[in-house]
């Protein structure tokens, strides 16, 4: 006990938790809130829906991600170099978007939120390969639930606040002061220490672009392990997709919005998340993932309850704090099952690869979710969304002696 009070109140642990942070805060700055402001300008469901497309970038970023590994900047080192200039691109790149008019033309507002989710998939890249370096491997389920607790805030802060802010400033505004809020990452790049470099980094970029496919692909059920990932939290993206126009759809005001889904839960998201990282501890990553996924999978069931029950707080949040509890420890032991496959050499590529498929349900997937939600109504669409969790789910059981192994050997 007393080492894991040690191990969580470290700076390792202060790093991974502020990198969290300004992971999470781009992410719904072209979600939840642009869904926002587009429905607010008159923008139709489907075109909303299409805009989860801008966030390809998430999904594509393996493709750049060995120029990280292969080619250090000449400040700061090989990971806080790239990481800073990422940074400050981002904060350019939202500020833009705040200028942008979504009721005149859909165009300059999609590509200024490309260019958002580019930067934003960057920093991820970078982050991810930091977080893997500088923490022991004891150390990644802690790590991770410390990050995705900081992810969720940063997140809370874009969407939540950013909604309540909107009914009182415009959203040109409130993008304006999400760009400012990133110089608490900018400033956690700066004084975080640099972590120490593997040995046989690749000398070349084709080794760079090369050696971490085959790398991971000589491994048992890599092709499983891939399918795995895109198909373990596919339910509860495309579910959360579509959540802001359900809520407005149903009556609830922005304010009621950002107040009961965003800070209403904030305290089950951090529960959740810490409780994640202790639990796995204790049980390992394969027992969390099995565990953790099938709360995920009830939890997303929820907004169909909701949907059938109609406007009510206290049903709101009640779903939302179970949503956010079981969706913060589901996270936490997916984020940890990832950093546990890569090896040290290629960590940005090949975190990247595998965060890449986590991001094609936000992106590919969700998609058709506003057409999906208008032909089988809200009920009907989150109980698709509750059951395509399932596969998932039954591909773990191809993965216990290999997990189960790892987690012995990581006690």
């Amino acid at each position: 006990m007393n080492d894991t009070v040690r191990t969580l109140f470290s700076g390792r642990m202060l790093v991974a938790l502020l990198m969290g942070f300004s992971s999470g805060l781009p992410l719904l700055l072209t979600g939840s809130v642009l869904q926002a402001w587009m429905t607010d300008e008159g923008v139709d469901l489907g075109t909303i829906g299409l805009f989860a497309l801008v966030g390809l970038p998430y999904t594509l970023k393996f493709l750049w991600a060995p120029l990280v590994d292969r080619y250090a900047l000449p400040l700061l080192g090989r990971r806080r170099g790239w990481l800073a200039l990422i940074q400050l691109c981002l904060v350019l790149a939202i500020t833009l978007l705040g200028w942008t008019h979504p009721a005149q033309n859909a165009w300059p507002v999609a590509l200024a939120a490309l260019l958002v989710t580019f930067f934003s998939a960057s920093q991820d890249i970078v982050i991810d390969a930091y977080r893997r370096e500088a923490l022991v491997d004891r150390e990644l389920g802690l790590g991770a639930s410390l990050y995705v607790n900081g992810y969720r805030v940063g997140m809370l802060l874009a969407s939540g606040g950013g909604l309540i802010l909107a009914d009182f400033i415009p959203f040109s505004q409130v993008y304006a002061l999400m760009a400012a809020v990133m110089v608490v990452g900018l400033g956690t790049t700066l004084f975080a220490p640099e972590p120490v470099a593997a040995q046989g980094l690749p000398a070349t970029l084709s080794e760079a672009v090369i050696q971490p496919f085959v790398d991971y692909f000589k491994r048992h059920h890599a092709w499983l392990i891939l399918l795995f990932i895109l198909l373990f939290k596919v339910g509860d993206t495309m579910a959360s997709n579509m959540t802001v126009p359900f809520y407005l759809d149903i009556g609830f005001s922005k304010t009621e919005i950002g107040t009961v889904v965003k800070f209403f839960g904030f305290t089950a998201t951090l529960a959740g998340g810490l409780a994640g990282g202790i639990i796995m501890l204790r049980i390992g990553i394969y027992r969390a993932l099995w565990g953790f996924g099938i709360l995920q999978a009830v939890s997303t069931a929820g907004f169909a309850v909701l949907a059938l029950h109609g406007y009510s707080l206290p049903w709101l949040a009640a779903v939302i704090a179970f949503e956010n509890f079981s969706g913060g420890m589901g996270t936490a032991a997916f984020v940890a099952f990832m950093a546990s496959l890569t090896n040290r050499r290629f960590t940005a590529t090949q975190y990247a690869l595998l965060t890449s498929l986590m991001g094609i349900p936000r992106v590919i997937l969700s998609a058709p979710t506003g057409y999906m939600a208008e032909g089988l109504g809200w009920v009907g669409f989150f109980v698709f969304c509750t059951l395509i969790a399932l596969p998932g789910l039954l591909l773990l059981t191809r993965f216990r002696g290999w997990l189960t192994e790892a987690d012995a050997r990581a006690d």
